[in-house]
């Protein structure tokens, strides 16, 4: 089955750190990491980092200088890193990505589809 599975979360004291992964599975031959969201109960979903098409990133105010998008595509795996966190951090996080797949007509790598993980609670308190 091709999804995104999301790992790394928990429960943080204010200050604290936390590292999610977002890794493919499946039958996938790349990753084309769009980014990390987080939803707060009551709240719509929000960007927090994203991947450019150029490859640069962008973050949300709220978490610049504190968090990091980075990318293993030999592990077709992306990570949020996150650093003094804060309780207004609190939510589930979910990555998206486009995931592909190589023709095994042609050989050609194909787009699969657009996929978003499951989610995964961070909670920040003390």
């Amino acid at each position: 089955q091709v999804q995104l599975v999301e790992s790394g979360g928990g429960l943080v004291q204010p200050g604290g750190s936390l590292r999610l992964s977002c890794a493919a599975s499946g039958s996938i031959f790349r990753i084309n990491a769009k980014g990390w969201y987080r939803q707060a109960p009551g709240k719509d979903r929000e960007l927090v980092a994203v991947f450019n098409s150029d490859g640069s990133t962008n973050y949300a105010d709220s978490v610049k200088g504190r968090f990091t998008i980075s990318i293993n595509n030999a592990k077709n795996t992306v990570y949020l890193q996150m650093n003094s966190l804060k309780p207004d951090d609190t939510a589930v996080y979910f990555c998206n990505a486009d995931l592909y797949y190589r023709s095994g007509r042609d050989g050609s790598i194909r787009l699969r589809d657009n996929y978003w993980g499951q989610g995964i609670q961070v909670t920040v308190s003390s």
